[in-house]
């Protein structure tokens, strides 16, 4: 199917579900290019972190982010992340970021803004998969196909651990409970809540591994450009 597939594949879910290195693999196989939206968030978090702003004053968070320079690459097996020309890439994957962008990533006009940069990314790609928590629901309502990833909290804590190297129980029990935080937290704000599409097909990857959830997203867009799956 590689170079065949046209459209826009949507993956949507919380943290800790496999979403990048599934969309990763997807975008491969349909020779499609890749968007980790939540990989914007986080460089933007960055800036905001680095501008040294008040967390509560939505208005400075909005500055530092419009007046930042956020590149995110849009290739599956090369990741560029960068602010203001330097690489972020290993930075927006630490414990400070983590813990930041939830309330960076709530603010409306930090999600317009970057809402309007990922749309002008998309529309540069005949083939597109884009992984993120609104993709299906806000930013590409009319997707060729919609996905909602998600997995039991304590196997999402167990993979995001395997990422980390924490092998410590009472460290992966955190690793849990700050999922659920993030889960309830981007679940409950006012401005584009995290929740599957009503178009979206769900996928429970709890008792998967990363290949077969990649075959079932495969078959999945096979169907939806009307190939057999």
């Amino acid at each position: 199917m590689s170079g065949q597939f046209r459209g826009q594949v949507t993956l949507d879910g919380p943290s800790g579900t496999g979403k990048s290195s599934v969309a990763r693999a997807v975008a491969t196989q349909l020779g499609a290019a890749y968007l980790d939206t939540g990989a914007m968030y986080r460089a933007a978090t960055v800036a905001v972190l680095d501008a040294g702003v008040d967390l509560s004053d939505a208005e400075a968070i909005a500055r530092a982010v419009s007046a930042a320079d956020i590149q995110v690459g849009t290739t599956a097996d090369a990741e560029l992340v960068t602010v203001d020309g330097v690489d972020v890439a290993e930075r927006i994957r630490g414990a400070e970021v983590t813990r930041t962008v939830s309330p960076v990533s709530a603010v409306p006009a930090v999600r317009r803004l970057l809402v309007d940069r990922q749309r002008a990314l998309v529309a540069e790609a005949h083939a597109v998969v884009v992984e993120g928590r609104d993709i299906g629901t806000v930013v590409l309502p009319d997707a060729t196909l919609k996905i909602y990833l998600t997995a039991a909290p304590e196997a999402r804590a167990e993979r995001r651990a395997g990422q980390l190297g924490v092998t410590d129980p009472g460290r992966i029990a955190e690793i849990a409970a700050d999922l659920r935080r993030r889960d309830e937290y981007d679940s409950s704000r006012a401005d584009s809540p995290l929740r599957p599409a009503a178009d979206a097909v769900v996928v429970d990857s709890t008792g998967l591994d990363r290949e077969a959830v990649v075959e079932r997203v495969l078959e999945l867009a096979r169907t939806a450009v009307g190939e057999p799956a």
